[in-house]
This record gives C-alpha cells, sequence and structure tokens, in this order.
C-alpha cells in the first residue's frame, strides 16, 4: 500500500492501543523537561515547531506539513523519512496499524 489513500480507513480505538505502549500520545510530560513533543494541534502544524521541545536539526529543517499523508510516510519509517531526526520510534510495517494511529491522533489532538 503505497499511500494514505489507498488505506482502509482508520479506527480511533485500535489507533490508541497503538499509541500508548510508544509513548505516543497528545499531552506533555508533567515530569521535568519534555521527553517528546506535545501532540495537541498536530495536523497543520510544521515539523519541528512545538514551543518548549528540542527538536533535532533534521526535523526543523525538513519542514514538513504534518497531514494523514505525512503522517502515514513518517509513521513507516521515521528515521528514513526524516534522516537525522532523534525520534526512536521504529515506526509501523503495516498499513492497518498507520491508519489506525492517524484516525487515533486526528480523534485526540484536534
Amino acid at each position: 500500500m503505497a499511500s494514505f489513500e489507498q488505506a482502509s480507513p482508520g479506527d480511533a480505538k485500535s489507533g490508541e492501543k497503538i499509541a500508548a505502549p510508544n509513548a505516543l500520545n497528545a499531552t506533555p510530560s508533567t515530569k521535568g523537561p519534555a521527553t517528546r513533543p506535545n501532540l495537541n494541534g498536530l495536523l497543520g502544524r510544521q515539523s519541528g515547531t512545538t514551543a518548549g521541545y528540542s527538536y533535532s536539526a533534521a526535523n526543523k529543517n525538513m519542514a514538513v506539513i504534518w497531514n494523514e499523508n505525512t503522517l502515514y510516510d513518517y509513521l513507516l519509517n521515521p528515521k528514513k523519512y526524516i534522516p537525522g531526526t532523534k525520534m526512536v520510534f521504529p515506526g509501523l510495517k503495516k498499513p492497518q496499524d498507520r491508519a489506525d494511529l492517524i484516525a487515533y491522533l486526528e480523534e485526540s489532538t484536534a
């Protein structure tokens, strides 16, 4: 499956189950410095621009606008999509998992 448009519709409840063990959620950490960026308002935002989080130069310079298509491609392999990113998330190989996670992010970060 090459694109988000070709994927089956995502299921937010399934996406939440994928997000939780991967520490992907819409709220920032309240313990010390941010260990991940706040995902609220993710869709439509430019990569590397969340205040209070120290992004890699690669992420800032990529200047991608996050939408369903860019997230779908990114979630396959973050380090390949943005070479030099400090993101440790290995990615999701299954197209349905990516579609489900995007559905969850659309619902939880609006």
